[in-house]
């Protein structure tokens, strides 16, 4: 585990000039909790969009879920509905530690995953609810459905209302938490929780509903939850991914109405892709070859490409921290220790092993969002606010390294 002196001299260039060797220094100055928030000017914080979206929309967003929890037990009865809720915690289960696997790098705030997961267990199955009641009124006063009805139910309307209907409310995290919207790691995870509530929701329907049908527990149930809730509890995750993958793109590309193209952009694979899982049941016999020769594939590329994704984060944390280490923010072997998935582990170890993980897990928190607000000042998106959380960012990491080695413990240390 690298030193850590906190009362070490460091020349301090200002945190955001991206300076080189070539540039004119200034005089060294005493980093400390009181003088790094003063070494940058503080901008004052603007009115987070994300505070609004924690104060209305998850009030908003829960009375919505109450009203679809209402609309379930009405349909199934207390008793189905409960049992098909229990069965369903199952596979949302292991949509969480998935997720949180995906989210660990950089953690998004509890109040937009809250929100995103509100969204897809309640207003993504409302408006699902709403446009296939909306349908089918059309289609029975067309003197009722057709013999292909089932067909276009699954394979064409589902696939485009869910879809559409779960990437709205990625839209709206776009909107209103952009800062918290850094790239396509970022848009997968609030897919994933929006995804991950909307299957929740339409499991304990597909779960209560085979229940009353079988009277009780039975193969049919068995299997029902077989292919739902253990052999394909990602599905939705996997389908609405493609829309988070495109305004992660676009929070590095484009403003809040250039999103919209995005947004219809990722639409389209997340579409086909969920239609090609519907529809493939109409015309496979045997459903066990077909998901392990078609769905496992498409499910480890799915994986490869998060993996993928992580990696470019790593290297983005070690780019930006980097600039600082060239400054004296860190010290350059400190880098590596911030940004490398292994180098984590031991500091954390290290740290743990003299009581103060905690500590540690701040300072690497508040230095892989340096680094992101960093990007975004680069990338000019939201600079001035950028800046702001750079200054503040500075002031919280060096805090941090105090609490893990205090003034005190710096020389045994």
């Amino acid at each position: 585990m690298t030193s850590i002196d906190p009362t070490s001299r460091t020349t301090d260039y200002t945190a955001s000039a991206g300076v080189t060797a070539a540039q004119p220094a200034v005089a060294p100055v005493e980093v400390t909790a009181a003088t790094a928030t003063a070494a940058v000017p503080v901008v004052p914080r603007r009115s987070s969009g994300l505070l609004a979206l924690g104060i209305v929309g998850i009030i908003v967003l829960s009375v919505v879920a109450l009203f679809v929890v209402v609309y379930l037990v009405a349909g199934l009865g207390i008793d189905a509905f409960a049992l098909g809720g229990i069965m369903a915690l199952i596979p949302l289960a292991i949509v969480f530690f998935g997720v949180r696997w995906i989210d660990k790098w950089e953690p998004e705030p509890r109040v937009a995953v809250v929100f995103a997961f509100l969204w897809g267990a309640g207003v993504s199955v409302l408006i699902a609810l709403i446009v296939g009641s909306e349908i089918d009124n059309v289609i029975n006063s067309m003197g009722g459905p057709g013999p292909g009805y089932e067909f276009f139910s699954a394979a064409i309307q589902a696939p485009i209302v869910e879809e559409g209907g779960k990437g709205l409310g990625l839209l709206i995290l776009f909107w209103a938490a952009r800062k918290h919207f850094d790239g396509p790691v970022d848009g997968i995870v609030y897919a994933a929780w929006i995804a991950g509530g909307f299957a929740f929701t339409e499991n304990i329907l597909y779960f209560g509903s085979q229940l009353i049908e079988a009277g009780g527990v039975d193969a049919s149930v068995v299997q029902i939850f077989l292919m739902r809730g253990i052999m394909s509890p990602f599905a939705h995750v996997m389908f609405t991914s493609f829309i988070g993958i495109a305004l992660g793109l676009a929070a590095r590309r484009t403003g809040a109405i250039g999103a919209i193209g995005f947004y219809l952009l990722g639409l389209i694979p997340a579409v086909l892709l969920h239609a090609f899982w519907n529809g493939a049941l109409f015309f496979v016999s045997d459903f066990y070859g077909y998901y392990l020769l078609v769905q496992v594939p498409l499910f480890a590329g799915a994986v490869g490409l998060v993996i993928f994704l992580r990696r470019q984060e790593s290297k983005l944390t070690s780019d930006r921290l980097s600039e600082y280490a060239a400054v004296g923010w860190f010290a350059p072997d400190e880098v590596a220790v911030l940004a490398t998935p292994q180098g984590r582990r031991q500091a954390l170890a290290w740290a743990g092993a003299r009581g103060r993980r905690r500590e540690m897990k701040r300072y690497i928190q508040n230095a892989t969002k340096l680094a992101f607000a960093r990007q975004r000042i680069i990338t000019g998106r939201g600079r001035a606010t950028a800046e702001a959380d750079e200054a503040l960012l500075l002031g919280a990491v060096v805090e941090s390294r105090r609490a893990i080695v205090p003034p005190a413990a710096a020389p045994a240390a």
